[in-house]
């Protein structure tokens, strides 16, 4: 992670929960704010999903940093940590299409029952300032529209994508019911260091850099031409960033794509990897799977107008700085 600064104002006053902040995007957020010195950090995580190891080097820092080990899907747990809270970044769920096609059950508790509970316990809150939320492009679903721009969705088309719309529904909802303005980040295929690729649904980015460091064919579901607007983590962090502090000012429920405003292709990737490394190897072509979404294209208009969000780092250089994390 590159040492960009994306606050304005100091961070010490500030407590701020990272739900999933053992998992990839989670853990490089609780890293940033650390080392930007945010007063408290404080993580849940059940550890199903992400990495102990993502978190044992901020264990030393008992000052600004708490561990819980629990689960969103406990109301009692949420509002524990959500006590004393100026900040909420929801990171934790289930993700992968293919996972919740083969579970739906287990992606519907994480991804609504616990969303919900997370949204009671931050609007129960007497000092919450915001939160953010990871949201989803799944709930782009069956748009043919491209660039993808927030209002013009079409229908889901995978149990994942479904939680992710339900999600956006409950912040609507919540803010014309109670009052309470939650933010969507409507993330599009973020990717990156701590991003794990022994992960039995990893991304197709870690597994692609894991298949050129070991000169190894990578497999690509489909012809090639699945094209992604691929977004670096970097600039999913500064959303989060932005988001709860420039986003404490919004109030309505809003969602915003995080995105960079470019599309690549899965060969595109294999190629710009591949001589990276300086080396000459032929993808393994299988069939296309189910729920998948051919192409993917943001609008990124919204939230540069609503927080200021500008993506610094894309694709190739992103890949770059991915291969030498993963070396």
């Amino acid at each position: 992670m590159r040492n960009n600064i994306f606050h304005k104002e100091s961070l010490e006053n500030y407590n701020f929960l990272v739900t999933g902040g053992a998992g990839f995007i989670g853990s490089n957020l609780v890293q940033y704010l650390l080392k930007n010195n945010a007063g408290r950090v404080r993580v849940l995580d059940n550890l199903s999903n992400g990495s102990y190891a993502n978190i044992e080097p901020f264990l030393e820092n008992k000052e600004r940093f708490e561990f819980i080990e629990g689960d969103i899907s406990n109301i009692s747990t949420c509002k524990k940590s959500v006590k004393d809270m100026d900040f909420i970044s929801h990171q934790a769920a289930l993700g992968s299409v293919p996972r919740s096609i083969k579970d739906p059950i287990a992606t519907n508790k994480a991804n609504i029952d616990g969303f919900l509970n997370m949204l009671i316990a931050a609007k129960d809150s007497s000092c919450l300032k915001k939160m953010v939320y990871a949201a989803s492009s799944s709930t782009y679903g069956d748009s043919t529209s491209s660039p993808k721009v927030e209002g013009s969705e079409g229908r889901p088309l995978s149990p994942y994508a479904v939680t992710k719309l339900v999600n956006e529904l409950y912040g609507e909802v919540f803010s014309k019911s109670y009052n309470f303005h939650t933010l969507g980040l409507r993330y599009f295929n973020i990717y990156g260091p701590k991003q794990d690729p022994n992960n039995p649904y990893a991304a197709v980015i870690p597994l692609f850099a894991t298949a050129v460091l070991k000169n190894e064919r990578a497999k690509i579901f489909g012809d090639g031409s699945t094209a992604r607007d691929f977004t670096y983590v970097e600039n999913a962090i500064q959303a989060n960033v932005k988001g709860m502090l420039a986003g404490a000012t919004i109030k309505q429920h809003e969602v915003i794509n995080i995105a960079c405003g470019k599309q690549t292709s899965l060969l595109e990737i294999w190629e710009y990897l591949i001589k990276m490394e300086s080396i000459n190897l032929e993808p393994i072509f299988l069939e296309e799977r189910v729920g998948d979404i051919k192409y993917s294209l943001a609008s990124i208009k919204k939230a540069e107008k609503l927080i200021g969000y500008h993506p610094e780092v894309h694709c190739e250089e992103g890949l770059k700085y991915t291969l030498e994390a993963l070396r």
